[in-house]
């Protein structure tokens, strides 16, 4: 059979996507713009049974190009944040690879206890950005299946006891670094290199606890929606003089476009939930340790014979 074209494949494809509920903010703003469009018809109403309600100079009481400003500003912030949520990840992620690859290559291993710290060590940088994901979403990591795998169990007892779990692991991943120069496992530069990558990996962490922990002002946030409300509330006054029974329809269109822009600033804000426009946290994660585990599977040629498990050491 013949392929459809591109072009139809497409158009699909974006109608598809314009129809789609899940992910988009119309739940959010549909009791909104009900509400706003049920107060256009009664405007409507009490139009057509004679009651003086045309207010055609209403039309300047919020002035467009200030709201359209503010949800501009407000938009804009919010994704901001997002994507600078998303390059902390990025960020995070690149210095997991080269920071397990560094340790991978050149660490020099003497004994089989050697290769098992190695390898424990690095799933220690998987269970890092987990602890850090659960961290960020301000969830328990009590009988949390993805990091009790990554850890040993006198590890993930101690993590339970602890205010901040990722700091304790950035701890022990330094521990190590720190045990191997000193035994002479490393040099000084390629603990330098790692030490640096380690950093980045806590930079990371806070930049990103600084996102969760600077929200929107509220003062702001409360005025936008004020003046949404009576921006909304107001069209029906405007309009019902040349629109009659049409008001409520357009008032409802209107107010969702309006409300639907402040619902997204709204919704991205905070990249770091479980929500659908949110980051894929999960995803990054499960990304990490894959990565993690591709990489054991390659022997480096100061370390022949040796063939590194592709699952966490058990004690």
């Amino acid at each position: 059979m013949d392929k459809p074209p591109i072009k139809s494949v497409r158009f699909r494809a974006w109608f598809s996507s314009a129809l789609q509920i899940k992910g988009s903010v119309i739940g959010d703003v549909l009791p909104s713009t009900l509400l706003a469009t049920s107060f256009g018809f009664l405007i409507a109403l009490l139009f057509q049974l004679g009651y003086p309600v045309a207010l055609p100079s209403l039309v300047t009481f919020v002035p467009n190009i200030v709201l359209g400003l503010l949800l501009v500003f407000r938009t804009n912030t919010a994704y901001e944040r997002f994507w600078e949520g998303r390059k902390w990840w990025g960020s995070l992620n690149n210095d997991i690879r080269n920071l397990a690859r560094l340790i991978w290559v050149a660490t020099s291993e003497r004994t089989p206890e050697d290769h098992e710290q190695k390898v424990r060590v690095l799933y220690l940088l998987a269970a890092f950005a987990v602890a850090m994901k659960l961290y960020l979403r301000q969830e328990s990591i009590v009988e949390n299946p993805e990091l009790k795998s990554l850890i040993l169990p006198n590890q993930y007892h101690k993590l339970q006891a602890m205010n901040h779990p990722p700091l304790q692991i950035a701890f022990w991943i330094g521990d190590y670094l720190q045990s191997q120069y000193q035994n002479g496992y490393i040099n000084i530069y390629q603990l330098t290199a790692m030490h640096q990558l380690l950093n980045g990996m806590v930079d990371a962490l806070g930049g990103s606890e600084r996102i969760l922990r600077t929200p929107m002002p509220l003062a702001y946030a409360i005025h936008l929606k004020q003046l949404l409300l009576l921006y909304c509330f107001s069209l029906p006054f405007q309009m019902v003089e040349s629109l009659g029974w049409l008001t409520g329809l357009v008032v409802g269109l209107i107010s969702f476009t309006l409300l639907g822009i402040e619902a997204i600033g709204v919704e991205i804000e905070n990249p770091f939930g479980r929500d659908p426009n949110d980051l894929p946290l999960d995803a990054i994660c499960h990304m990490i340790r894959r990565n993690i585990e591709d990489l054991m599977s390659l022997t480096p040629q100061t370390n022949q014979g040796m063939n590194p498990p592709l699952l966490p050491p058990q004690p």
